[in-house]
């Protein structure tokens, strides 16, 4: 049956059909209504409990208190009678383990309370209710049956997996990382230009032209969810022209490097291209974390981003074979992942990502971002740059799920949001700041990719 996703601080209504209406769930709160009597109903998939004044008006979508009132009386407008509305919501994960500090960090939590609150208040029943917890699932509404389904991600993939795991040596690990392609040699001398801030970007230009897939690879990013030009770009140069000088070269390593990354929904992997999609909103999310903050140069911290799990390379195709292991510690236990990694290989992907840096010459800045990404108070080249690509990871890992397997320690969140300007009264906020189309990307990379839990 077809599926249709809908992303975060977004809702849709439908009358009977042959469709499933599906919302894929981490610290965000989806919210099904049904009446089976006149055949209507939608799925709502919120993003925060309130609006915290960046974008109250133009996207009341995303909050509990403005969303589901919206959202209730629309499904109404359709057909469906008041009295005869059921109820069930999902989601609200935990961002890191509670505290009788800090609780405004429990967004997710807040957010179902809300949920929750509203739904009483209109004397809606609830028929089901799964929230909290470190999991991530998939919330979805069959519209032809107008059942609910609740499912953990990715357990359908890997979870039923009777292969015996055996652990990979040492060598087996190096062979691996000598066998990694080098990086490609454009991508080594644009981060060399941004380092000396010396190039020439007519030559670069014109040796990209020649190239026909790279060029290919780069239209195709340019005109991605990611990016949402408003414009269709057709040429490098209509590119260059419409993105301006320091786009157009992250536009250039960007598809450079994400030929590196697997494709096929295996290991770190949530869906097809899964390492790369989340590498790429960790770019863009660091990059306006830096220019929101002023702590590193925004280009600078797009690149990090962009690098910052290059060690998950090497080690992807051993996790796919652990992957319930790995699935039950991350997604269900909440332990992070280097420690889970470091109780199945012997190492982590920060530290074969380290090597891999010093293979490929890489500044150090970047290298540090790629080697402390999860402890990020252990840098000391450039500590702010790696706070940032730590919090822009955070805020994939939690709120964008359905890309890869993620978890990262947040026990001192509070103190590294310090470390880079913020407390943790702005948390809200800055969650609030995501790019609305960065939302779309995993429904779009997904498709049919993730497993039928139907």
């Amino acid at each position: 049956m077809p599926r249709n996703p809908v992303p975060a601080g977004s809702y849709v209504v439908s009358g009977l059909k042959q469709e499933i209406l599906e919302a894929y769930l981490g610290t965000c709160v989806g919210v099904t209504l049904s009446d089976r009597r006149a055949d209507v109903g939608g799925l709502l998939h919120l993003l925060l409990p309130e609006p915290t004044g960046i974008d109250r008006l133009l996207h009341p979508e995303k909050y509990a208190s403005t969303g589901l009132p919206l959202f209730i009386e629309t499904v109404c407008e359709a057909g469906a009678s008041r009295d005869n509305l059921e109820a069930c919501f999902a989601g609200g994960a935990l961002v890191r383990p509670l505290s009788g500090r800090d609780l405004i960090l429990d967004i997710g939590g807040r957010t179902a309370e809300a949920v929750e609150r509203i739904l009483r208040r209109e004397r809606i029943p609830i028929v089901k209710a799964e929230t909290g917890g470190f999991f991530t699932c998939s919330l979805s509404l069959n519209l032809q049956t107008w059942e609910t389904d609740i499912q953990p991600m990715g357990i359908f993939a890997y979870g039923s997996s009777t292969k015996k795991f055996e652990r990979p040596g040492t060598e087996h690990i190096d062979r691996t990382l000598q066998n990694i392609r080098p990086i490609p040699q454009i991508a080594t001398k644009i981060l060399r230009m941004l380092n000396e801030r010396e190039h020439s970007l007519k030559d670069l230009a014109q040796e990209i032209r020649q190239d026909q897939v790279l060029a290919a690879k780069i239209l195709s990013l340019c005109n991605s969810a990611f990016f949402a030009p408003r414009i269709k770009i057709d040429s490098v140069d209509r590119a260059l022209v419409m993105l301006g000088e320091k786009r157009f070269l992250q536009m250039v390593v960007s598809a450079s490097l994400g030929e590196l990354y697997p494709e096929r929904p295996q290991g770190y992997s949530l869906c097809k291209g899964g390492l790369f999609q989340h590498a790429l909103g960790t770019a863009v999310l660091a990059e306006k974390l830096a220019a929101f903050t002023g702590k590193a140069t925004a280009g600078t911290a797009y690149t990090a981003g962009l690098l910052h799990d290059i060690g998950k390379v090497v080690l992807d195709q051993y996790v796919a074979s652990a992957w319930p292991f790995f699935y039950r510690r991350t997604q269900i236990n909440g332990v992070s992942l280097i420690v889970v990694e470091q109780e199945v290989f012997g190492t982590t992907h920060t530290e074969v990502g380290n090597r891999l840096a010093q293979n490929w010459s890489l500044p150090e800045n970047l290298a540090e971002v790629i080697t402390h990404h999860h402890q990020p108070e252990r840098g000391t080249v450039n500590p702010e740059l790696t706070h940032l690509v730590y919090l822009a990871d955070l805020l994939m890992s939690r709120f964008i799920v359905g890309q890869e397997l993620e978890w990262l320690n947040t026990d001192d969140l509070p103190a590294r949001l310090k470390r880079v300007g913020l407390d943790t009264k702005q948390f809200p906020m800055i969650i609030d700041s995501i790019p609305q189309q960065l939302f779309r990307v995993p429904y779009e990379t997904a498709g049919s990719e993730l497993p039928d839990s139907s």
